[in-house]
């Protein structure tokens, strides 16, 4: 796979197999998976000592969220949600629990209360990202909105960066993802086997 020529292509073609593997796992395996990796992530220290969390409401097959968002919530974290705004950048607002999550473009769960801007990601002692997979360097290949992609050029300039975590399930975990030069690793990867780290 070309690395910059040809990664916009490259990244379309995985991604399309990686979605069609998700749409095949049953409610089921997608529900023991997010059961697992809810504890799987637990384990990890960097939510273990994190006061703010920004993290995101897991929808459809991808890896669930919901038990982990709970948890953290109900021990007291103060765990911050994505808001999709109209030209694909990202706002935030605090969870405070399951009810209070409403329906909102593109299939999307959102938090209800006060919007608390862009840059509020920069408060995340950890950041939780959506991914698709991930490489042994800990490249990250998302779903290609670039929502995600303003959220790390921001946490980029932040004074202490947070360290990044995406959950996935195992097959995720790739050989090489297509890079781009706006791309930026993740420091771990959460799947229902356990925790890799990855070190610059």
């Amino acid at each position: 796979m070309g690395q910059n020529t040809n990664g916009k292509a490259d990244k379309a073609t995985l991604r399309g197999e990686l979605l069609e593997a998700r749409r095949r796992l049953t409610a089921d395996d997608a529900q023991e998976a997010a059961a697992v990796l809810a504890r799987r992530a637990l384990e990890l220290e960097e939510l273990a000592d994190a006061d703010t969390v920004a993290a995101y409401v897991s929808i459809g097959r991808e890896p669930g969220t919901r038990a982990l968002l709970d948890t953290l919530h109900a021990r007291g974290v103060r765990v911050l949600l994505p808001v999709l705004l109209s030209d694909n950048d990202l706002d935030w607002a605090v969870f405070e629990g399951p009810e209070q999550l409403v329906r909102a473009r593109r299939g999307l769960l959102e938090p209800r209360g006060e919007r608390l801007g862009p840059d509020a990601v920069l408060e995340a002692d950890a950041v939780l990202l959506p991914g698709l997979a991930v490489d042994g360097r800990g490249m990250r290949l998302g779903r290609g909105g670039g929502s995600y992609d303003r959220v790390l050029a921001r946490l980029s300039h932040a004074r202490v960066e947070p360290p990044l975590v995406v959950l996935l399930y195992d097959n995720e975990v790739v050989a090489r993802v297509p890079e781009e030069p706006h791309d930026h690793p993740v420091q771990a990867v959460v799947t229902p086997s356990g925790v890799r780290r990855f070190t610059a």
